[in-house]
């Protein structure tokens, strides 16, 4: 009896440190979305109306309407050098000059990093080596699948005769040149490749420490730099840095939500699924320095921006023939596009771009030049990615994001009410591939939203 008596007041005392425990971990894994209520940052939208709009409507419409052939086929110049440094990307990627991962087939200066400076953490160095890796796997999740039939490449030739005969309003990825090629977006679904270290961390750094707004003295990744806390900065400054963090969370989402498991042997294949630990490593407030909730946040911000872009260009879209050479197609992909665009117009608490670039002329024109070339510098630096898929879908989302500005900011006027229309296309004009790329952009950030529920529920 006495021994009965002790058991049961033992375990009367270590109940509620289990369910402390048990509380203590769901509140660790929800603290990530504690930012996610109430306004988005420097707009007038909740975030839970965004949710509701983007998982219930647009997600789905977005889903097939990016099944189709005009949008499932990208041209993209996947050649083109690094404007910037010397390519240094893992052994893990197709095209990569090393045939393995072992130290003495690396040039020394490859070693250095190209500068000279050994101390700086190389990828092919031991230290670098630490974690155990497939290699040929690896170089086989990062290449390309550039399977194309030759029936397509034939429908490609009346595509680009189609497109000369339009007016153009930019040059995009060297469009002409034999280096330019459609890739199939859905034989290369964006997901985690094996491409981590040295390489996408300077793809990252350079970004945000040479080509974003940020507070003077604020360091990538240090909790000065959080977007949240942009003291100081105006809000043409406030919203590039929360256009770029909301892509840079939007692509760490896809890669958590399409995360690599290894083969368990040799007969069976990798698989890719949802990893709950990676996304509490990047977006819990403790592993994060307190920035992941609010880069979660940010997502919102981006999405924001793309979707009134869509909205100014639907009188422009809606009159797009979706040329592909085949009428069943291209009658589909319109009814989708005008399912999506009544959808958008129909949400009330759109970006209001006109916020932007106001007060001193003088000063306003210097800013948006800034913010210009900023944005021009980075889509350079989409070609420094060391993995071609990555790149491929880093150049596509920039793109996209580049074109949403250019819509923002065309036209005979800029504000809630201005539109561009195709019926004045001496003012303005969209290529076929700033169109797809809009598109496809725009639902990558929706995939994204769509994600975040997902992970709730998971880390619930």
């Amino acid at each position: 009896m006495t021994s009965l008596l002790i058991k049961v007041l033992i375990f009367s005392a270590i109940l509620p440190l289990l369910s402390f425990a048990k509380n203590g971990s769901k509140s660790q894994s929800n603290s990530c979305f504690c930012k996610l209520q109430g306004e988005v940052d420097d707009c007038s939208c909740k975030v839970e109306n965004l949710d509701s709009l983007n998982n219930k409507k647009i997600y789905p419409i977005l889903k097939s309407l990016l099944q189709r052939d005009y949008f499932r086929y990208f041209k993209v110049n996947l050649m083109k050098p690094c404007p910037f440094w010397s390519d240094d990307s893992r052994c893990a990627l197709k095209d990569c000059h090393v045939q393995s991962c072992s130290e003495d087939q690396v040039p020394e200066g490859l070693k250095a990093n190209g500068n000279g400076n050994p101390k700086e953490i190389n990828k092919y160095s031991e230290e670098a080596q630490k974690e155990p890796e497939n290699c040929d796997q690896e170089r086989e999740l990062s290449a390309l699948d550039r399977t194309i039939s030759a029936e397509r490449l034939e429908a490609f030739k009346n595509w680009t005769r189609h497109d000369d005969k339009q007016e153009t309003f930019c040059e995009i990825d060297d469009d002409n040149t034999p280096d330019c090629q459609y890739v199939d977006l859905l034989l290369n679904p964006e997901r985690y490749t094996g491409y981590k270290g040295a390489s996408p961390h300077r793809i990252w750094n350079s970004i945000y420490e040479e080509n974003c707004f940020k507070p003077e003295g604020a360091v990538y990744g240090s909790k000065k730099a959080l977007a949240g806390s942009l003291e100081g900065l105006c809000l043409e400054q406030r919203a590039f840095y929360r256009l770029i963090s909301g892509l840079h969370t939007s692509i760490n989402l896809h890669l958590c939500n399409e995360y690599l498991y290894p083969s368990k042997n040799l007969l069976s294949a990798p698989e890719f699924k949802p990893n709950t630990e990676e996304f509490i490593n990047r977006f819990d407030p403790k592993a994060t320095k307190g920035q992941g909730p609010q880069r979660l946040k940010n997502l919102y911000f981006t999405y924001l921006v793309e979707l009134r872009a869509l909205v100014k260009a639907a009188p422009y879209l809606e009159e797009e023939d979706f040329f592909t050479g085949n009428p069943e197609e291209e009658r589909d992909v319109k009814e989708g596009v005008k399912d999506l665009l009544k959808v958008i117009k129909s949400f009330p608490d759109h970006f209001d771009e006109s916020n932007l670039f106001k007060g001193d002329p003088k000063v306003a024109k210097k800013l948006k030049t800034e913010f210009r070339e900023h944005f021009r510098n980075i889509s350079r630096i989409m070609d420094c990615v060391g993995c071609d898929k990555c790149k491929l879908w880093g150049k596509l989302q920039v793109q996209g994001m580049g074109t949403a500005l250019k819509i923002l900011f065309s036209g005979d006027s800029i504000g809630l009410q201005s539109t561009v229309n195709a019926n004045h296309k001496q003012k303005f004009q969209l290529r076929r591939s700033e169109i797809v790329s809009l598109v496809n952009a725009f639902g990558r950030l929706s995939s994204s939203i769509h994600t975040i529920e997902k992970f709730r529920k998971l880390t619930s």
